[in-house]
């Protein structure tokens, strides 16, 4: 689990910048509201590619989501899945279901991978809606999952995307 912790402060970049206020993240052409993890256990960090992501302190865990709304294509929920996978290896699928989520569509999946010859399971769900793609990621050490699982389905289940800015 060290070395699991050790590979995602490496994909971290720091501090994260503005965008999230009062559980409503707003960027450019896209706007959508989040329960956010609450700040006791999770520290919001930046993570290149994602809008949001934090980190549960020193466990390993990486909750993180992101919206693509231009450039994208109309690729199926599956096509998207896999893409968001690039990086890790080893990849396995162990869990799929197709699910609603802010009225709209969703594919939630699971795999067993590994992070440079470290296992871990990746918890990914995708839709799409008004245009755009939304992605949520949850990365966790193997066979720890369950610990914050509460934590990424809350964050999913209070999503809804709103009007751009």
């Amino acid at each position: 689990m060290r070395r699991l912790s050790a590979y995602v402060g490496l994909l971290l970049l720091g501090a994260c910048s503005g965008g999230l206020r009062d559980g409503q993240f707003a960027r450019d052409n896209v706007r959508y509201r989040v329960a956010a993890p609450p700040e006791a256990g999770w520290r919001r960090v930046s993570f290149a590619g994602n809008d949001l992501a934090w980190t549960a302190k020193g466990s390993g865990h990486l909750i993180a989501l992101n919206a693509v709304c231009q450039d994208h294509g109309d690729p199926s929920l599956e096509v998207l899945t896999t893409h968001l996978l690039f990086g890790f290896d080893e990849r396995t699928l162990t869990a799929r279901k197709h699910e609603t989520i802010d009225g709209r569509a969703a594919l939630r999946s699971l795999y067993e991978v590994s992070i440079d010859g470290v296992p871990a399971e990746v918890e990914v769900v995708v839709l799409k809606k008004n245009g755009c793609v939304h992605d949520f990621t949850y990365v966790s050490p193997r066979g720890a999952r369950a610990t914050a699982q509460s934590t990424f389905d809350a964050l999913v289940a209070g999503f809804a995307q709103e009007s751009a800015p």
